[in-house]
């Protein structure tokens, strides 16, 4: 298929987050962040994601990062706390938004951010 100037040849993101309570990580969010799933057989859930986007910043080495954002942090982070989340360190303004973590099982830790920035439309 050739592409038009304007189509969409990119049409979706998928992320993986790696760990060894992978069963214990899917049933966290599920249960604690409410997002939707299709079971792909035998239990693997792949979750449905909220609006995505992504960017390139400067490092040392290669690497990537997902985080999740939302549109009140404070409101966010105590509907979480009262589903059982645990937050990993305290709001901080970085310029960019206000940003948290929190952890799923298995030691996998995600920022939680009301952003700033410009976004892009979906």
């Amino acid at each position: 298929m050739a592409y038009e100037s304007g189509d969409d040849m990119i049409t979706g993101m998928h992320g993986i987050f790696f760990t060894p309570e992978a069963e214990a990580a899917r049933a966290f969010v599920q249960e604690k962040l409410g997002l939707s799933s299709v079971d792909a057989g035998d239990g693997w859930l792949i979750f449905a994601a909220p609006k995505a986007e992504f960017a390139f910043h400067p490092g040392d080495e290669p690497r990537h990062d997902i985080s999740f954002w939302c549109d009140d942090l404070e409101a966010t982070m105590a509907e979480l706390e009262e589903r059982g989340v645990v937050f990993t360190s305290p709001v901080v303004d970085q310029g960019f938004g206000l940003v948290t973590t929190f952890e799923f099982p298995g030691g996998v830790e995600v920022t939680l951010y009301e952003p700033r920035h410009p976004q892009p439309s979906q």
